[in-house]
């Protein structure tokens, strides 16, 4: 019975967080700033500056540097 309870009490905080967009909520939603990606040109040159230093492409998803001793 306890585990039950634990189980409950633990899964809870994690459920509240799902929710749906209402309508009048979407305007919000769709500004530039929200965007994962809000500043692609800047991203764009961060990479093209990381990538002349490090020899190296995608440096912002795994590790690993330019010289290749991964």
């Amino acid at each position: 019975m306890r585990m039950k309870w634990l189980l409950l009490v633990l899964v809870m905080p994690g459920l509240s967080a799902c929710t749906t967009v209402k309508p009048w909520e979407r305007d919000l939603l769709a500004k530039p700033q929200m965007a994962l990606d809000s500043a692609p040109l800047q991203n764009a040159l961060d990479d093209h500056i990381y990538f002349s230093k490090e020899a190296s492409s995608g440096g912002r998803g795994f590790g690993g540097g330019g010289c290749g001793c991964n």
